[in-house]
């Protein structure tokens, strides 16, 4: 390139970077950011869900299952938003039953991250004895994902949080799978269990996949949406909890709020924090 094009270039580059859109954009992907869809789930059309994730300045987002479309469909919606797939919450019953199902439809749309999001009441270990013999199974089907080129991980609430003479349930469970298994640290659920945050990201070092970053509401407030808040509006300690997370290794901050009165406002707000307070250079 002559020095002549090499000047033009520079200019045109520098001229686009003075753009606000322009900006916002390549601000936005310099962050590990991304949303969870379940923030979502009440807006009309998966469309105006993806349009809501890009509107706010987001490239990524946690799927829940299939979206009720299929795979070709997704694919579409998420490149008409210029948006990727980081994970999704896979159902355990569907895991245990059509594994290579549910990894044929999330490798069809980019996706290599698989969560085990919640226990039915009727797969929650009643003892210590039992959640180490669910961590074995997890830790098994963690094994079957990898050698299909994949990564399972598993998102916490509370009542994984029980203490068994010293060790909660969430710790005997990963303990019992071994390295294979990654952890998805909803912290809003680790705090409502009488832990803190920042401390157990300590625990869970090396292998946190993500952490939902969501917030509660001080004590009695924000009934109508389940006591959550805006990430940053609320009581937790982000300035202890996002040093943590970055000694802990964690991958992806995923925004969510399980029961927004407006959830584009609880997506913008959340994004609009990480922004400001996670560095640049987090590139993903």
């Amino acid at each position: 390139m002559s020095t002549h094009s090499r000047k033009i270039a520079t200019a045109a580059l520098l001229f686009f970077a003075a753009l606000p859109g322009f900006a916002k954009d390549t601000d936005a992907e310099a962050r590990p950011i991304a949303v969870q869809m379940y923030t979502l789930r009440n807006i009309a059309s998966l469309d105006e869900r993806l349009k809501i994730v890009h509107d706010a300045g987001v490239h990524a987002v946690e799927t829940v299952g299939t979206q009720d479309v299929s795979a070709e469909e997704l694919k579409r919606l998420l490149e008409k938003y210029s948006i990727r797939a980081i994970s999704t919450h896979a159902q355990l019953a569907d895991l245990r039953n059509d594994l290579d199902g549910v990894v044929a439809f999330n490798k069809s749309i980019g996706n290599a991250t698989l969560v085990v999001p919640y226990l039915s009441e009727k797969d929650r270990p009643a003892d210590a004895a039992g959640w180490t013999a669910l961590g074995k199974e997890l830790g098994e089907l963690a094994r079957r994902v990898q050698a299909r080129g994949m990564t399972l991980a598993y998102h916490n609430h509370d009542f994984e949080l029980v203490d068994f003479d010293g060790k909660t349930g969430l710790e005997l469970l990963f303990e019992a799978a071994g390295p294979e298994l990654q952890t998805e640290l909803d912290l809003a659920w680790v705090a409502r269990g009488g832990h803190d945050p920042a401390a157990m990201l300590g625990k869970f070092g090396g292998r946190v996949f993500a952490v939902h970053a969501k917030d509660n509401a001080p004590q009695g407030q924000a009934r109508d949406e389940g006591g959550f808040a805006a990430l940053g509006q609320g009581v937790l300690d982000w300035e202890a909890i996002l040093p943590a997370a970055a000694k802990a290794g964690v991958q992806w901050y995923i925004i969510e709020h399980d029961q927004p009165l407006d959830p584009a406002a609880a997506i913008k707000t959340g994004a609009d924090y990480l922004r400001e307070h996670l560095p640049a250079s987090m590139n993903r």
